[in-house]
């Protein structure tokens, strides 16, 4: 894809989102002729975070995880940069899509895609450059009924390791994904892998999402952060003695080209895991608010977007247009976007953000008149990009490029 977008580039303007005033008002200014909607992705933030990212990783390689940014031309700028290597997609569909540009795509999920299998067994070149992955025999079989194993090219297939931890008092942390937990459980899926012609063990992953996802400072709440940290130290230490065992078991049956591990709010702690030979990660690029609960590093706000206020149901009121574009996860306050500008800003009870609309109060509501703008931070990164069409990337007070969403190329997997 074609794009100016370039993060080798020296930052015009570093940190300038430190400046609320400036980089909101900034923001505004760059867009006025834009029509709200709009997102905005701020091109010195995006420096920052990439840059921070590789910092954070101590030398270890980072896969892309293509989820959290959802945005081609962002995602061929992150892997121009030396420190950041191949994509994690979400799909099948979207992998196969990616690897027409990308050579070494991994599927972060077991694909049930019997279209986009069959596409996968009958095309040589993306065949060498997507890696499946596996967790039971089921998905071996699953790929064999919808194509024979002498009917196609060889899959790359890696194995994914559950990465929660059973804490003391807790009971299991983490989400549920793999079923293969011990030495055993993935030795012998490996010996099933390479024993079945059709296939080539190539990789390992784990996900320890309960370091990886979760905030360690969650907002007024001290004592539950203590709790996290306690959990999340324990944790790391489990899985890394685990996870090097069942590596090192999985290393004497098949050659492994990589093991991934980690996610944004993880680098630290998977990259320092010596069975680890690459970390995942994207959601920090673009910096959703959910990692302001973070205590190991701080992101940037790079993407944003703006809502116009369309209506004063009372003076110290504002009503903004739509709103309610809410993330993924368990229902809670968390999940909802962010007011960032203009300052002294609150959601209704009994509406927050709502399908038609957010009415907010307070100062910055009262100083708003209709037709002004509202600027929101989404709580994860990549979701935001499936309520657009496109970003605007601005620098100081100008947009210097505009680039589609996976929705503004008319894609939509999942």
């Amino acid at each position: 894809m074609t794009t100016a977008l370039d993060l080798t580039v020296t930052p015009a303007a570093p940190r300038v989102w430190r400046d609320e005033q400036r980089y909101w008002r900034g923001l505004t200014a760059a867009t006025a002729d834009r029509e709200p909607p709009v997102a905005v992705i701020g091109l010195e933030a995006l420096i920052h975070n990439a840059r921070s990212m590789l910092e954070r990783a101590n030398g270890v390689p980072i896969r892309v995880a293509s989820k959290s940014i959802r945005v081609r031309a962002v995602q061929d700028a992150v892997l121009a940069l030396p420190g950041y290597a191949g994509v994690l997609a979400y799909t099948l569909p979207e992998a196969l899509w990616l690897a027409e540009t990308v050579d070494d795509v991994v599927v972060g999920y077991p694909t049930a895609d019997r279209d986009a299998i069959r596409r996968l067994a009958a095309d040589e070149n993306l065949a060498a450059r997507v890696t499946l992955m596996v967790d039971s025999i089921e998905h071996l079989d699953l790929i064999d009924s919808v194509v024979a194993p002498g009917g196609r090219l060889p899959l790359r297939v890696a194995i994914e390791l559950d990465a929660s931890f059973q804490a003391p008092g807790l009971g299991r942390l983490g989400v549920w994904r793999s079923p293969i937990v011990t030495v055993d459980d993935a030795t012998a899926l490996a010996r099933e892998i390479v024993s079945r012609p059709g296939f080539a063990l190539v990789g390992m992953m784990a996900y320890e999402s309960q370091i990886a996802g979760v905030g360690n400072r969650p907002k007024g709440n001290p004592v539950m952060g203590r709790v996290i940290d306690w959990m999340q130290t324990r944790s790391a230490a489990e899985l890394a003695d685990r996870r090097g065992a069942v590596v090192a078991a999985v290393r004497g049956i098949a050659e492994l080209e990589f093991v991934n591990g980690g996610g944004t709010g993880s680098l630290e702690s998977t990259s320092a895991d010596p069975s680890v030979t690459e970390v995942a990660a994207g959601s920090g690029l673009f910096g959703g608010h959910l990692f302001d609960t973070y205590s190991r590093f701080t992101p940037a706000p790079a993407a944003a977007f703006a809502l116009p206020v369309v209506r004063k149901p009372r003076p110290d009121m504002a009503t903004l247009l739509g709103g309610g574009w809410i993330a993924s996860g368990p229902p809670a306050a968390d999940r909802l976007p962010e007011v960032v500008w203009p300052r002294a800003t609150r959601m209704q009870a009994r509406e927050m953000a709502g399908e038609v609309q957010t009415p907010l109060s307070g100062r910055g509501a009262a100083a708003l008149a209709v037709g002004d703008r509202v600027w929101l931070r989404h709580t994860k990164s990549g979701e935001l990009s499936e309520h657009v069409n496109e970003f605007c990337v601005v620098s100081g007070e100008q947009v210097v490029d505009v680039v589609p969403t996976y929705r503004g190329e008319g894609k939509a997997f999942l």
